[in-house]
């Protein structure tokens, strides 16, 4: 595939930066939607999502060097790519918790409020590493993709060369239709009656845990430290956090601190 989407005289328009800026204004549209019913000011979140947009994106990058080639100084060199997903929630979710901390906000609440149009948003990203040809799997063959029902124009994507007649497996392809069937769940789940506030980022964090736990075995481009691929360390961490946080909120009363409760 094609990385680049189109020219504007001597600059590059890829493909990679557009899944990614229509991500960011969808996520900030679905956040500023939802905060609204809580009748949370409009330029504050707003603001928030600023500020956690360019950290995690620093955030990302930084995690994606540490665990690539360990040297610091290629942090600098973002002509040369990388960004790794939970770099960048690793350093939203600290953002947040600052900028809720000085506003004083319900972080919880605000983080429920941001873990869809997270999903989504991840969802949407991944479509750029079909068109840079990166994140994918396993070496396989043409029947194998289209026996699991994948869409023609995305098994060609994945083509090796023309002589070899071997295809890669689009685990891009995988994680987006998880994330975007989890965005679907989370979406139906907020609305529920007795939702507690707190429930939607832990089914997010158990959601997304799971989903990358597996399709990480598939990847070849995994980052790796001491022989252990780390998206499935933190993936381990991310749903343990998540049900234990669970079970947390199901111990307290059914009608305590609901979330559509306003």
């Amino acid at each position: 595939m094609n990385p680049i989407m189109f020219h504007i005289f001597n600059l590059e328009i890829r493909w990679y930066s557009f899944f990614i800026l229509v991500g960011v204004i969808l996520a900030i549209w679905l956040i500023e939607r939802e905060a609204k019913r809580f009748k949370i000011d409009k330029e504050v979140m707003f603001n928030l999502c600023f500020y956690t947009i360019i950290l995690g994106i620093v955030g990302a990058r930084l995690y994606y060097v540490l665990f690539n080639d360990y040297n610091f100084l290629e942090i600098f060199k973002i002509w040369n790519g990388g960004l790794a997903i939970h770099g960048g929630i690793i350093a939203g979710l600290i953002t947040i918790l600052v900028y809720t901390h000085i506003k004083k906000l319900d972080v919880a609440r605000v983080l429920d409020i941001i873990v869809p149009a997270l999903i989504l948003a991840q969802a949407l990203g991944r479509w750029g590493n079909f068109f840079n040809g990166e994140a994918h799997g396993f070496a396989t063959t043409y029947s194998f993709l289209k026996n699991l029902h994948i869409p023609e124009f995305i098994i060609q994507g994945m083509r090796v060369s023309d002589t070899s007649g071997l295809y890669y497996l689009p685990t891009f392809y995988l994680e987006s239709l998880w994330c975007f069937l989890g965005l679907i769940v989370l979406i139906i789940i907020r609305r529920l009656k007795y939702i507690k506030v707190g429930m939607i980022s832990s089914i997010y964090l158990m959601w997304y845990g799971i989903g990358r736990f597996f399709i990480e075995a598939w990847r070849t481009d995994a980052l790796m430290f001491f022989g252990f691929r780390v998206a499935q360390i933190i993936s381990i961490l991310m749903f343990l956090s998540g049900l234990i946080y669970m079970f947390y909120l199901l111990k307290k009363g059914k009608y305590t601190n609901l979330y559509n409760k306003i």
